[in-house]
């Protein structure tokens, strides 16, 4: 009755693992969350120009490619991609479900999921200078909100270098 007592604890702790495998893609691409491909992504101008449409509260499905500017280095659960205009969207993996390695800063992707804009609050952006590395003096210049393009993506291709 013990053995059965840890077996069952130890699959239920196995069962509750976030997979961040990646998967090779035929496409010359690292898979991450939900597979998709790289068809009909989006160019970081044509994103730029659907961000300027958006309000805060829409939403928009959508799939676009771009270089990594930004990556966290704690764990890789953010990313900030260019796009048009020299602006960035703020990218958060859906459910927290995987990350991205700490290191493919500016390497080329792929990412679908849902674009919007949001209002980013002081301690969000302070939170973010610290996962960034920023030096105290940056994070204690952060004074006021700020509005950011910002996505939730299901799935992200990262080229393979």
């Amino acid at each position: 009755m013990k053995n059965t007592m840890y077996l069952f604890a130890a699959v239920a702790l196995l069962g509750s693992c976030k997979n961040n495998a990646q998967v090779a893609t035929k496409e010359g691409y690292s898979s991450y969350g939900k597979s998709i491909t790289a068809e009909k992504a989006l160019d970081k101008t044509e994103i730029g120009e659907k961000y300027k449409t958006l309000k805060i509260g829409d939403t928009l499905a959508v799939k676009f490619k771009s270089i990594v500017q930004d990556v966290c280095q704690n764990k890789g659960c953010w990313m900030r991609l260019d796009i048009a205009n020299k602006e960035q969207s703020f990218v958060q993996f859906k459910d927290y479900d995987f990350f991205m390695p700490k290191d493919c800063k500016d390497q080329e992707v792929i990412v679908n999921g849902k674009a919007f804009i949001t209002e980013l609050s002081i301690d969000e952006l302070k939170h973010y200078a610290e996962d960034k590395g920023e030096p105290q003096a940056i994070i204690d210049a952060i004074v006021a909100p700020k509005l950011s393009y910002s996505f939730i993506a299901d799935g992200v291709l990262l080229k393979s270098k």
